[in-house]
């Protein structure tokens, strides 16, 4: 076998080619843009570098074949957030072959020991965590936009080498094609809360992007900093560039902003899943495929959407504020009938209250995730990451 590290133009077009070659046409996987996972490793447009490093190297059989790829990556802030420094590995891919798989983890584990890390968490993005998240274990079926597909060989290698099951992801799926009724039980409760005095509710507009960016990080920072007390804020500046970039796939009246007071309080985001355009395309971004993105949302094409990221301040947690956006959400579904399957996705068994409410809802599990743990040091304690939220609350 034969390594080679990403760093000419013709090694990153073989880092992108590389899952092309494994996955069949008969397959689930869509190919992601090749653009939108060259900028994951672009230090000019991915933050991540401003206190990071990444590397990628590509796998060769003797004869010269390409079969297999890797990530690794570490951000000194997120890095030191944990109990032990911890790197990141991802877009790995390899062909069905122990020693192979075993030999890419070797060589990014590598490399992090050299910059300083103890731990790793793979497979993982070099960004956040709605995307390129986790080893999909269950639910081979077609993945929602962001949400990773992999071969379902790769759970052994990963277990087998001694990575650690650090949470594990559910995507809930919902058919809202056929959707008459709002829960009753839900209705209920999102009448109540809908006639508390100083609630507002209202979804994205594009004019006022600013605003809802700035709320939408305001309430993400303050529900994710209650899982975990050193959990590493996001900033405004690159959850805008997110929403600029996606502008033209975005559908106003899938993304909501609660306010209590004028103060934002809670958010959903839902996007349309373009995954069923991206498929037609193998990665590719040329004109013509540009043309056929938008021949095919004008066509109605993205009948499902995903449930990408959501928050409620703690302070207004468990008083049902949910229950009225996921209202006014099955309120669009009904004006808008050609959207047909809802993915609410990814959420983590440490989040027992959505689970409980995507349940409620009548979604029914479809996916399973796992993102996972290796600690260097193999005597140093595991903790799953719902136990370390238990006692960074105590």
């Amino acid at each position: 076998m034969k390594l080679i590290e990403v760093k000419d133009k013709k090694s990153r077009k073989e880092f992108l080619e590389v899952p092309r070659i494994l996955y069949s046409a008969g397959e689930a996987w869509v190919c992601p843009l090749d653009k939108e996972v060259e900028g994951v490793f672009d230090s000019l447009s991915n933050r991540s570098f401003e206190k990071g490093e990444a590397v990628r190297w590509i796998l060769k059989s003797n004869d010269g074949k390409l079969i297999g790829r890797i990530a690794a990556f570490f951000n000194l802030t997120k890095a030191h957030s944990n109990k032990q420094p911890t790197g990141g590995i991802g877009f790995f891919e390899i062909i069905d072959d122990q020693d192979a798989a075993f030999f890419l983890f070797d060589t990014a584990i590598d490399w992090l020991k050299a910059k300083g890390m103890e731990a790793v968490d793979a497979p993982i993005n070099f960004g956040e965590n709605y995307s390129h998240w986790g080893l999909l274990v269950e639910g081979f079926t077609h993945p929602g936009y962001g949400m990773p597909y992999h071969k379902p060989y790769y759970q052994q290698f990963f277990e087998k080498y001694g990575f650690r099951n650090y949470y594990e992801q559910y995507s809930y799926h919902k058919d809202v094609g056929a959707l008459t009724v709002f829960p009753e039980r839900f209705a209920r409760i999102a009448e109540r809360v809908e006639q508390k005095p100083g609630y507002t509710y209202e979804h994205l507009r594009f004019e006022n992007t600013d605003k809802y960016v700035n709320d939408l990080v305001e309430v993400y920072n303050s529900t994710w900093s209650e899982f975990k007390t050193d959990f590493t804020p996001v900033d405004s500046e690159n959850v805008k560039k997110a929403f600029l970039e996606a502008k033209f796939l975005l559908d106003e009246e899938l993304i909501w902003f609660v306010y209590h007071d004028n103060n934002p309080i809670a958010f959903f985001v839902i996007l349309p899943d373009i995954n069923q355009i991206l498929r037609h395309l193998n990665g590719k971004l040329g004109l013509w495929n540009i043309i056929k993105i938008y021949w095919y949302k004008k066509r109605k094409a993205m009948t499902r959407v995903r449930a990408l990221i959501a928050g409620v301040h703690p302070k207004y947690q468990n008083i049902g504020i949910e229950t009225v956006y996921f209202k006014k959400l099955f309120e669009v579904f009904r004006e808008k009938t050609f959207y047909k399957e809802l993915e609410l996705s990814w959420v983590g068994d440490f989040n027992p209250k959505m689970i409980s409410i995507y349940k409620a809802l009548g979604a029914t599990p479809a996916k399973k995730h796992i993102t996972y743990r290796y600690l260097f040091n193999r005597d140093s304690a595991f903790i799953r990451y719902k136990d370390e939220t238990s006692e960074s609350k105590t």
